[in-house]
């Protein structure tokens, strides 16, 4: 009877761990970036070197925007016109018009921080994985 113990036991730990390795993996598949790179056509010419990889969409900025906020909610986000720039922990996701609906570019905040700073100045806290967003009169100081 007890060898029988031993067995269940072994069965049961094997399933723990092949659950537990099932979510790891899954939980690397499901990030901003991993969601625009499913969903959206690849376009290489729309590339900025090894930085930014380029990405099409037939629909505008706006709703590209909602969407990918509405799956992934993004640290920060700022708005200019038609032009939505998402900010993740480690990614940017910036959405721009195009003839045909938007151009998405997705960079590590290594490199988009530089980029775009001109365009969101203060207004986007760029420290890595903060969610922050300056002081100020009344913020609770």
């Amino acid at each position: 009877m007890t060898s029988g113990k031993w067995i269940i036991g072994g069965v049961v730990l094997a399933l723990v761990g092949v659950i537990v390795s099932c979510c790891g993996l899954a939980a690397g598949t499901f990030s901003a970036r991993s969601y625009v790179e499913r969903s959206y056509a690849r376009s290489t010419v729309d590339d900025i070197g090894s930085d930014a990889k380029g990405f099409r969409s037939d629909r505008p900025p706006a709703e590209v925007a909602d969407e990918l906020s509405r799956e992934f909610q993004p640290a920060d986000r700022f708005i200019d016109g038609d032009r939505h720039y998402l900010r993740y922990g480690d990614d940017s996701v910036v959405i721009l018009p195009a003839a045909l609906g938007s151009l998405i570019l997705v960079e590590r905040m290594a490199t988009a921080h530089a980029r775009y700073r001109p365009v969101v100045g203060n207004s986007w806290n760029w420290q890595r994985g903060s969610t922050t967003r300056g002081g100020g009169p009344g913020t609770g100081k």
